[in-house]
């Protein structure tokens, strides 16, 4: 299998990373990231215990 590096960060982001001392800076960026990931997952979720709720009401 053919895999092929790849830096999946912003140049903006990377640029503000990249100096010493931002370990704050990092850790907000990671939390931000993570914030946007967890979003959708959470609404899928509720959107299918809805769904459930409602098949099993009719039942």
């Amino acid at each position: 299998m053919l895999q092929i590096p790849s830096y999946a960060q912003c140049a903006m982001c990377r640029a503000a990373l990249n100096s010493e001392g931002n370990h704050d800076k990092a850790a907000a960026v990671n939390d931000g990231i993570v914030y946007l990931m967890a979003i959708p997952y959470i609404l899928v979720g509720a959107l299918g215990y809805y769904i459930y709720r409602m098949k099993k009401k009719k039942s």
